[in-house]
């Protein structure tokens, strides 16, 4: 065994330094070093060299998509699933993720295909006990309680799934790195050595992942550098309504978005997405006003809800659910200069109905409208 040393690897970009240092020259984060061993590996074997082949001799049938089931994840993954595609799926606890990749598996299943489960943070009981729940069974989904991820090409060459699914990443490892599940190190190798598997064995593989408190991936950028596919699964836990963003997506396009409403037996999808953004009998109120908004290629008639009181003593507040902060803050600041309203003296609370998170730059009109409508205490007319 060879001598065994260490380094400091920052958590927030992969930078490495030899010696701890209290700022990272990668990112300029403090205090974000983290000590690993580092043990030397052992000589690989002579690799063989892979043949180089022409752009035009890849033949267009060998190129293909084949459906998840669900047609709203279809359309954020840009018409549906690549194979040797490497996805990551990132939400809050208890959001669904999943519950969303096992209906995946019982889809993938139904059509003959084989999918290995392979579940870090759930042992297979509790697996099967959600399974129960959502009125899933089927011998083609194979759940494997391993965390260690140098046994799952094994799995693979016994099965030949046509996905995997990995829950979740963080709680995966490989014994050749010294380091604890999750660590910077960890997160780096074992998904290398998926993307590895995906792309030599022409298998979709799933990653589940955690977020931060701040809404971010949990670990360095490099893991969404690796993956071929970013998907933030978004909503509050007080709605039913969950949303799947596409953040990166090298076979289609970003920013797109899928809606899926939780239920008892798992995820549905949402359709026709207009009766959960707007409440009919609400746009008779002051302060209410309808706007239409493009996420991704899909658009969406979004109610926009605004109360404006007069301030106490102290600063006025200013809250906004479904934008952001600043965002509103820009806005009331338009409406005080160019409209000679006194909203510095004003309470001013807004919220996009439905627990939706909005970002494109066109219903800043519809907030303005609401606002002004909340303020002058009249609705807005209806035509």
């Amino acid at each position: 065994m060879g001598k065994i040393s260490t380094r400091f690897v920052c958590s927030e970009c992969a930078y490495e330094v030899p010696k701890w240092m209290g700022r990272c020259p990668g990112c300029n984060a403090w205090n974000t070093f983290v000590e690993e061993r580092i043990i030397p590996r052992t000589a690989a074997a002579k690799k063989t060299i892979s043949s180089a082949v022409p752009l035009s001799a890849i033949a267009d049938s060998d190129i293909f998509r084949f459906s998840s089931g669900n047609q709203e994840l279809d359309r954020v993954l840009g018409g549906g699933i690549v194979p040797g595609s490497l996805i990551l799926l990132g939400g809050d606890p208890g959001i669904g993720k999943s519950t969303l990749l096992l209906q995946v598996a019982h889809s993938i299943a139904g059509t003959g295909q084989k999918v290995i489960y392979l579940s870090g943070e759930e042992s297979l009981k509790q697996i099967r006990l959600r399974s129960i729940r959502m009125g899933i069974n089927s011998d083609h989904i194979y759940l494997v309680n391993e965390p260690d991820i140098d046994y799952l090409g094994t799995y693979v060459d016994e099965l030949d799934p046509g996905i995997i699914i990995i829950d979740s990443i963080q709680t995966v490892f490989t014994r050749e790195i010294s380091s604890v599940p999750g660590s910077i190190s960890q997160l780096r190798e074992t998904t290398a050595r998926l993307m590895d598997l995906a792309k030599k064995k022409e298998i979709a593989v799933f990653l589940v992942g955690h977020v931060t408190k701040d809404g971010a991936l949990a670990g360095p950028k490099v893991l969404e550098h690796i993956v071929d596919v970013v998907i933030y699964f978004e909503g509050e836990k007080n709605f039913a309504f969950r949303l799947l963003r596409g953040i990166k997506n090298r076979f289609g396009s970003t920013d797109e978005i899928g809606i899926l409403e939780m239920s008892g037996q798992g995820l549905k999808e949402v359709l026709d997405p207009s009766y959960i953004f707007i409440d009919a009998a609400g746009a008779a109120y002051p302060g209410t006003a309808i706007t239409a908004s493009f996420e991704g290629t899909r658009p969406l008639l979004i109610e926009i809800q605004a109360l404006v009181s007069a301030a106490g003593a102290g600063y006025p507040r200013r809250m906004a659910s479904g934008i952001d902060q600043n965002r509103l803050a820009l806005i009331i600041a338009v409406l005080e200069k160019r409209c000679s309203f006194n909203l510095s003296a004003q309470d001013v609370y807004l919220k996009v109905t439905g627990g939706m998170f909005l970002k494109d730059p066109s219903i800043d009109l519809g907030i303005a409208a609401a606002i002004t409508s909340s303020y002058l205490n009249r609705p807005l007319p209806s035509a």
